[in-house]
């Protein structure tokens, strides 16, 4: 009979902090319902949120929109049932929500607004930041952990329900701010159209100007 080596602390260290993280995230999902504490907290969020993007990109920057009235109409006005997916490239941290503030888009209703795919290690880190994610109808995914992840179930289900939202996905996973091409795209998107019972209305949406507002390195 051998002994099993004990794991060092480092190792122990890292359990400890990842095992943490997955409670945090997963324990949070409720906060994420429509229903919870009568949708009155998320309303808040998304409102403060909202505005805080209405003032950055039509009242302090200039922002120009070209056939912004494609994306309101599926918004506004598609089947109930029929899924929308938007996918953009990713400049910057501050990309979404900010790139929702333009003028006549709803940012501020809770009903309306985007469902979006957020890095568990940034959105997600502690408790305080992962319920006020999950009010703002964020989805935690963990970087490297593949596209059958829970998570990316959890978004599937938001697909399944169709209705009122959308899913907002930057698909090159990860933040490139220089003047390239777009880069591969990641199988994420993909999954999720393919599993989807109701094939998804998919948007494509490119922007630029917020690598302005928020130099970063690439991560």
């Amino acid at each position: 009979m051998h002994e099993q080596p004990m794991p060092s602390e480092a190792a122990a260290g890292t359990l400890k902090a990842t095992v943490g993280t997955k409670l945090a995230t997963s324990a949070m999902r409720w906060a994420g319902k429509a229903d919870h504490l009568g949708g009155i907290p998320r309303a808040l969020v998304i409102a403060s949120v909202g505005a805080l993007a209405k003032m950055f990109t039509s009242f302090l920057n200039s922002t120009h929109v070209h056939n912004a009235e494609t994306l309101q109409r599926l918004v506004h006005c598609r089947s109930p049932d029929r899924p929308l997916i938007t996918v953009s490239n990713h400049m910057s941290t501050l990309d979404d929500p900010l790139m929702w503030g333009f003028k006549g888009f709803p940012t501020m209703n809770a009903k309306l607004a985007r469902w979006v795919l957020a890095a568990e290690d940034i959105c997600f880190k502690n408790a305080i930041y992962s319920y006020l994610f999950r009010l703002g109808k964020c989805i935690p995914i963990t970087r490297g952990g593949g596209i059958y992840q829970d998570n990316m179930n959890e978004a599937l289900d938001v697909l399944i329900n169709g209705g009122w939202v959308q899913l907002h996905t930057f698909p090159e996973g990860k933040i490139c701010q220089e003047s390239v091409p777009i880069r591969r795209l990641k199988w994420g998107t993909a999954s999720l159209i393919a599993r989807a019972p109701v094939t998804p209305l998919v948007l494509p949406i490119v922007h630029c100007g917020f690598e302005k507002e928020l130099q970063q390195n690439n991560s």
